[in-house]
């Protein structure tokens, strides 16, 4: 497995903000700089699955792999690659936040290759993106 990206910020929204946030996958767009569209097929749900435009790039199916109250990891299937998305949120003063990108499979490294810098550039303003927009949340 390849780690491409991680990122960490705090926050004083809850951690069902973001929960609220990455749920509600038809405003990623606003606060996720590579996406241009998201639909999940049903419920925010362990289990669901959904399709995901990247901008300039070609759509792709996902799954949430895992959902509890304090983690979120969706898994996309690539030609010959698993990229997975790990969410991750903790309360103690503060609100914890952090995403954890990595890829596996035989073509890990052509889609490195390929996407890896630029997951890599976005994971952190993303991240503060996504806690501006948890923190406008009243949950």
């Amino acid at each position: 497995m390849n780690m491409i990206a991680a990122a960490t910020a705090t926050s004083a929204a809850a951690p069902a903000a973001f929960f609220e946030k990455w749920g509600d996958m038809a405003t990623w767009p606003e606060w996720n700089q590579d996406t241009e569209w998201v639909k999940l097929d049903g419920p925010f749900v362990q289990g669901a699955t959904g399709t995901l435009k990247p901008k300039g790039g070609p759509k792709v199916g996902f799954v949430v792999e895992k959902l509890t109250d304090t983690e979120f990891v969706d898994v996309s299937k690539l030609i010959g690659a698993r990229l997975t998305f790990a969410h991750t949120v903790s309360r103690a003063e503060h609100t914890t936040v952090s995403i954890q990108v990595s890829i596996d499979g035989p073509l890990r490294w052509f889609w490195t290759k390929i996407m890896g810098a630029d997951l890599a550039k976005s994971a952190q303003p993303d991240l503060n993106a996504l806690v501006a927009a948890a923190e406008a949340v009243r949950v």
